[in-house]
């Protein structure tokens, strides 16, 4: 039987048209994996370039999302966060993160999570509690690290945060725009979520080599030639990758990704433009 929009189109009604996609300005405040790189102690080739973009914080990413479509205006945008590692305030006040009204956890590892309190600033002035986004087993995880924000509500000055438990399989996806960070393998379900919907995406791709728990850069580039986006940037990457020798060899419309990046995504469009902080 046919749907009820295909049935209306075939008797003469007119289409309905699908809501207009966001624009999205996203800024990768990190692209390092776990000890950050330069790795305390390390004098390899990478921990001691001078290329900046070879310097990385640990992984997170800021997004602008503004609506699309009549009434769309900037102070209708949104400004979420994902993850807020060990570097978040130093990466907040690099490239200039000055609102924050929502926070998505993509999981519970140290490197993601460990610089919640340091958004305390953000929310010093809120009559209501902005929402931070996590799947039942990271709420777990964030309700034993910060009971002073989840738990008791004896700590006045508590970042004023109410945490949003997703009970439902979900990706770090916004308008045509993916982030997907800490990934070994993406189930079918999910791929069939992102194929063709994303113009723009992030994806973990540790280093050459295999690793249990991460995409390396051959595994991430298969991922993504599966997903079919226009753009792709690599994050999460260690010290045995360098810039400028790794990234000529990567295929066409595959990037390595750099603390400071921007990525403008129009709503429904490929990639528009791309600014760096360096």
């Amino acid at each position: 039987m046919p749907s009820k929009r295909v049935a209306e189109q075939e008797a003469g009604a007119p289409a309905r048209a699908d809501p207009p996609a966001p624009t999205v300005r996203a800024t990768l405040l990190g692209t390092g994996t776990s000890t950050g790189v330069p790795v305390l102690g390390c004098d390899c080739a990478v921990c001691t370039s001078d290329d900046p973009r070879d310097q990385r914080l640990r992984s997170s990413c800021h997004l602008v999302v503004r609506p699309r479509g009549p009434g769309g205006c900037d102070d209708d945008a949104v400004h979420l966060q994902i993850d807020t590692g060990p570097d978040f305030r130093r990466q907040a006040l690099r490239y200039g993160v000055e609102r924050v009204d929502a926070v998505l956890y993509t999981h519970a590892h140290f490197d993601h999570v460990t610089g919640l309190d340091d958004l305390r600033p953000f929310f010093f002035q809120n009559a209501a509690p902005a929402p931070c986004f996590a799947r039942p087993h990271t709420a777990k995880v964030l309700r034993r690290m910060f009971p002073h924000v989840f738990v008791h509500d004896d700590y006045p000055n508590a970042s004023n945060l109410e945490l949003h438990e997703i009970t439902e399989d979900a990706l770090a996806g916004v308008g045509r725009f993916a982030y997907l960070t800490d990934a070994s393998a993406i189930p079918d379900a999910s791929f069939d979520q992102l194929d063709g919907q994303v113009d723009t995406l992030v994806i973990d791709a540790l280093h050459r080599r295999d690793h249990p728990t991460h995409f390396s850069i051959e595994e991430a580039t298969r991922a993504a030639r599966r997903i079919g986006a226009r753009a792709t940037y690599f994050t999460h990457l260690t010290h045995s990758v360098r810039h400028a020798e790794e990234e000529p060899r990567l295929p066409e419309g595959i990037h390595l990704a750099y603390d400071g990046l921007r990525l403008q995504v129009e709503g429904g469009k490929a990639l528009r433009a791309v600014e760096s902080e360096r």
